[in-house]
């Protein structure tokens, strides 16, 4: 027998972020507000999850015509997106290849390209595949790997970049 989910009416389906917005940051959890002899009522404005994080490759794909494609759009990794390539030949045969047909599932845009595929993926600059598979792992490690810290001789506070390990790497 197999289940199947029942779809989310278009009213619930996940909002996307303008490109170029900030990482998500979480809020401390405030209590709901009581009203007047009522139930507790929310006042806090919901936080819209982000699922598509706009990048920049640092050389560019370059397609048949010669034309390069640096500008992109990746989007949020689903589970389905993890497990269904581990049923692919290609990453049976060469566990490697796993970030690749992963990257061109989640790849949503580059360039003008009409379609992102692994067969595209697997043509990019090595620098560029890197790049990929750092951002990928950046995005949905927690949706950001940013951290606010304070800067030990003048106390002003600023971001830093956590570093980590490549996808597909223990």
């Amino acid at each position: 027998m197999r289940r199947s989910a029942a779809k989310a009416p278009a009213s619930m389906a996940p909002q996307t972020a303008a490109a170029g917005a900030e990482f998500p940051r979480s809020a401390p959890a405030a209590a709901p507000d009581r009203g007047p002899a009522g139930p507790p009522t929310d006042q806090t404005p919901r936080q819209s999850l982000r699922t598509e994080f706009p990048f920049e490759l640092p050389r560019g794909y370059v397609d048949d015509t010669g034309t390069v494609h640096r500008d992109g759009v990746m989007r949020l990794s689903t589970a389905r997106d993890e497990l269904v390539p581990l049923r692919d030949v290609r990453v049976q045969e060469n566990p490697a290849y796993l970030s690749v047909v992963l990257l061109g599932r989640v790849i949503v845009r580059l360039g003008t390209l009409s379609m992102v595929h692994d067969g595209i993926v697997e043509n990019m600059f090595a620098s560029d595949l890197a790049f990929l598979q750092d951002f990928y792992r950046q995005i949905n490690a927690e949706g950001h790997t940013r951290a606010a810290v304070q800067c030990p001789h003048c106390s002003e506070p600023f971001e830093v970049e956590l570093g980590g390990s490549r996808l597909g790497e223990s």
